[in-house]
């Protein structure tokens, strides 16, 4: 079962302990392609699919990586999806 704290970690990340420096390169026409149709569908089955997409962009973040490849909960305003898709 997943905790409100699962929620807040899916939205906020890993703050307030480190931020995630994020490089417009990662933002490739795919990640953003899969990254937007989550948002919309609110359907996070691809996140494993989308840290495919962004480690072939060239993200080397664990932390990205690892949160997209991880059970979740995945909700929209995600900080992944987010980060891709470049909402503040």
């Amino acid at each position: 079962m997943k905790t409100r704290r699962d929620l807040l970690h899916d939205v906020l990340g890993p703050l307030p302990f480190r931020s995630v420096a994020s490089s417009p390169e990662w933002r490739t026409s795919t990640a953003v392609a899969l990254a937007q149709g989550m948002y919309e569908s609110r359907d996070f089955g691809a996140m494993p699919i989308l840290a495919d997409a962004l480690q072939d962009a060239g993200c080397d973040s664990d932390d990205v990586l690892n949160h997209c490849r991880g059970p979740g909960p995945h909700v929209r305003g995600c900080w992944v999806v987010d980060l891709v898709l470049d909402k503040q």
